[in-house]
This record gives C-alpha cells, sequence and structure tokens, in this order.
C-alpha cells in the first residue's frame, strides 16, 4: 500500500477544517451533526475522524487555527485589520472567522471543560495585540498618555462588540469610518491630529503601510517595527 505523502494529509485536514467551518457557521456546534459535516467537507465520517478524535476535537483545531490566524493578522497589520476583515467575509464566507469567534464565546460561556483547554490555546492573539502595540509605544506611533495593556484591552473590546453587532446582522454601513475613529483614539494624538489634516492616503487602506513620514489613521496598529526610527 502506497504511503499518503505529508503534504497529501495537510492537504486533507485542511479540507475538513475549512468545511467544518462553514458547518459551524451555519449550523453552531450542536447542530453540525455527523451528516452535516459529511456533507459540508465532502468527505465521509471515517475521513473526518481519522484526522480528529470526535467533534469536539475538530472544533478546538479549527478555533485555534482561526485564533493563529487572527494573531499574525495582529502582528503584521494590527488588530483592527482584523475588524476589517470580519467586515470584507460576511458570516457564512468560509474564510469569516465570525462563526468560529461566536461559538467559541457561547461555549466559553456554558462549557467548563471546553473553557479551560481553550485557555491554553487562546493567549495567541492577546499576545501579538500587546506585542505590537509594545513595538509601536517604543516608535513613538501610539499615545503614551495610557498604558499598553489598557489600550489592548480597549481594543479587544470593540472587537468583541463588534462581533456581537454583526452576530445581530445589524447594518454595517458606517463600520469602516468607526474603525478610523478607533484608529485614531489609539494614536499619539500630535500625528492623529497631522492625519486628519492631510487625510487617508490611497495606499493606506485596511491598515496597509504607506511609504509616506505621516502615517494615516488607517495604518493604526500597522506601523511596522522601527518605522518611527
Amino acid at each position: 500500500m502506497p504511503r499518503v505523502s505529508r503534504d497529501h494529509i495537510t492537504a486533507r485536514r485542511q479540507q475538513i477544517l475549512d468545511g467544518a467551518r462553514a458547518c459551524f457557521t451555519r449550523f453552531g456546534y450542536e447542530g453540525a451533526t455527523v451528516r452535516r459535516l459529511e456533507e459540508s467537507t465532502g468527505l465521509s465520517r471515517g475521513a473526518i475522524f481519522h484526522h480528529y478524535r470526535d467533534k469536539d476535537a475538530l472544533f478546538l483545531a479549527l478555533a485555534e487555527q482561526d485564533a493563529e490566524r487572527m494573531a499574525d493578522v495582529v502582528a503584521a497589520q494590527g488588530l483592527v485589520q482584523v475588524m476589517r476583515e470580519l467586515l470584507a467575509h460576511p458570516d457564512g464566507d468560509e474564510r469569516s472567522w465570525l462563526g468560529t469567534r461566536l461559538e467559541v464565546s457561547r461555549r466559553l460561556r456554558t462549557d467548563p471543560e471546553f473553557q479551560e483547554r481553550w485557555r491554553a490555546r487562546s493567549a495567541a492573539l492577546a499576545t501579538a495585540t500587546r506585542a505590537r502595540l509594545e513595538r509601536q509605544a517604543a516608535a513613538g506611533a501610539v499615545r503614551d498618555d495610557v498604558p499598553v495593556p489598557v489600550l489592548a484591552r480597549f481594543l479587544d473590546l470593540v472587537l468583541e462588540g463588534l462581533v456581537s453587532h454583526l452576530a445581530q446582522g445589524l447594518p454595517v454601513d458606517e463600520l469602516d469610518a468607526v474603525l478610523d475613529l478607533v484608529e485614531g483614539a489609539v494614536r499619539r494624538q500630535d500625528t492623529a491630529s497631522t492625519g486628519r489634516r492631510t487625510g487617508r492616503s490611497s495606499n493606506s487602506s485596511a491598515g496597509a503601510s504607506t511609504s509616506s513620514t505621516v502615517t494615516s489613521p488607517s495604518t493604526l496598529a500597522s506601523c511596522p517595527q522601527g518605522s518611527a526610527k
């Protein structure tokens, strides 16, 4: 019998996770039956649970992957960019983190065993957010009158509020502008006022860096390390 390559195993596990994400987003954890997981992944239950011990292990792996991906975005572009991506990929989109995030929040409130297992895996996002803010503080890009832990908590609360807003299906028309306001609240006030006078650079949408010496509102929490040296 030919050996299955590592690349094939990795691709199959990702296929399962992508299908499971769509299934959990649509039906929730309890509603994601094995039959629905089979339909969503295009694989049999035997194939699914060959790679993941049970549904709980599958969900935990999915939630952990999404948290790691969010942490990568934070490290590169800031927590506000995570929020912008939630807006860009609505609930039901297989790239969306919203469904998984909502289900994690629900299970943290109702499932003590899951809460204990998740606590050991959930530090990546908070660590990435705080580390990025510390780099920005050292570069003089964020306000220095508020401690970094408080800024990190502020952004985390905004993220939770955005998730709740989207989960309720409320209008999103002005949320990009709201996120600009959040960015401006965290930036140093002298550079924030300069940014308002000069306006946003056309190359700085969704938190991208620009070559200008003036940091635009959309690049809060996304200034590259050492950019102010």
